[in-house]
């Protein structure tokens, strides 16, 4: 996976504008009551026509570039979720991301804290990312994959795997009687 470099410091008055649209309607988000027209129409201004059918965001939520983020059919993501998405984040269909979970596809470079290493964050498939896991810059987990509550993955996640710990590592595969 290719990493890309963004220095903060040649910011564009147009990338300017987007962090504060996205900063105001996650704080109305944020601030609106669940399951009403309101808080889908600011979803769907959040994240535009990049979150399929049947999707559902609980609030709170944090979220960094959301232009950057798409969201597949059926996903499921519960409060308090982070995404820092300048490096570019898919959901893909029917994955599940439980509370206080972590996407951050950047960070910062060790001798020039304004420059951004960005790599993509993709979660494959019906993956399903436990409470408080933190997923790094520049992993894929794969589909229908488990990550364990409280893992930090540092590295792609193979499908129908189960991963833990921190670092995460391969606990087993599941197997189809686990379906």
């Amino acid at each position: 996976m290719k990493e890309f470099r963004v220095d903060m410091r040649q910011t564009t008055p147009e990338e300017m504008a987007q962090g504060k649209r996205d900063a105001q309607l996650v704080f109305e988000l944020n601030h609106t009551m669940p399951f009403t027209e309101r808080y889908g129409e600011i979803v769907k201004e959040l994240f535009g026509d990049h979150i399929g059918e049947g999707s559902r965001i609980n609030a709170p939520l944090t979220c960094v570039c959301a232009n950057m983020v798409n969201i597949g059919s059926n996903v499921v993501i519960m409060n308090n979720c982070l995404m820092m998405a300048r490096g570019g984040i898919t959901i893909e269909d029917g994955a599940m991301i439980a509370a206080n979970v972590q996407l951050i596809s950047n960070n910062h470079d060790l001798h020039d804290r304004m420059i951004l290493t960005c790599k993509p964050v993709r979660i494959c498939k019906n993956a399903w990312i436990g409470a408080g896991a933190t997923i790094l810059p520049g992993v894929t987990v794969g589909e229908n994959a488990v990550v364990g509550a409280g893992s930090v993955v540092t590295k792609d996640v193979a499908p129908s795997t189960i991963v833990a710990g921190n670092p995460a590592r391969f606990i087993r595969n599941i197997e189809a009687a686990d379906k």
